[in-house]
């Protein structure tokens, strides 16, 4: 049995980060069905993917909310990340794993995970390796497409647009803007340790405050 695992949301400043882990014994239905990285991928033609992988593979994701993330304290994202894949590979148990790696040093990052498994497999991490082996592009449909139904459900339960969570969307940063001057804090499933995060409040107490000092 053969394993690939990806995470999708590592970036973004709302919404979760998404581990996803698929094992199948061999990767030629996955090859069959066109699996690439996920952001070669429109979002329709990821839907459909997702769907297919699922009834190809044994599927497992771990889900981290922006709580957890700005709960980590003094531990890494990087170090959040492994023990999440280590999660994911453990409920699986394959003999083989290839690995995106969030790591600069890839093999550290493989290292990390094989240290917080019960057992050793072979694995073999590696940047873009979701470009490179079909069963990890297929983990990154998975992991994105999870987290792009997470933001959906986001906006549903904020009744709003939020974008894609990106600092880089401009629908997102639009929404956090008014959202802080509308409540006076951040909107619900922010990451509030984000630097973006941060400046934005901090911005808008400014000006605020600004407002308040040009009342005559």
């Amino acid at each position: 049995m053969i394993c690939g695992v990806d995470e999708a949301g590592r970036g973004p400043v709302i919404g979760p980060l998404v581990v996803a882990a698929i094992m199948v014994e061999d990767d030629k239905p996955l090859r069959e069905i066109g699996v690439k990285d996920s952001k070669l991928l429109s979002p329709t033609h990821r839907e459909k993917m997702f769907e297919q992988i699922l009834t190809i593979s044994e599927v497992e994701t771990s889900v981290i909310s922006s709580e957890e993330i700005d709960a980590r304290g003094k531990t890494s994202l990087n170090e959040l990340e492994v023990q999440h894949f280590a999660t994911v590979i453990g409920r699986l148990s394959p003999r083989k794993v290839f690995v995106d790696a969030a790591d600069v040093v890839a093999e550290r990052f493989g290292e990390n995970i094989c240290s917080l498994l019960n057992y050793k497999p072979d694995i073999i991490c590696q940047h873009r390796a979701d470009m490179a082996y079909p069963i990890v592009s297929a983990a990154s449909i998975v992991a994105k497409v999870v987290r792009d139904r997470a933001i959906r459900n986001i906006g549903d339960e904020l009744g709003e647009n939020i974008g894609s969570g990106y600092p880089t969307d401009p629908i997102t940063r639009t929404f956090i803007e008014r959202w802080i001057h509308e409540h006076g804090d951040l909107p619900p499933h922010t990451r509030r340790s984000w630097t973006t995060s941060q400046k934005m409040i901090s911005t808008c107490k400014i000006q605020k405050l600004d407002n308040w000092m040009e009342i005559p």
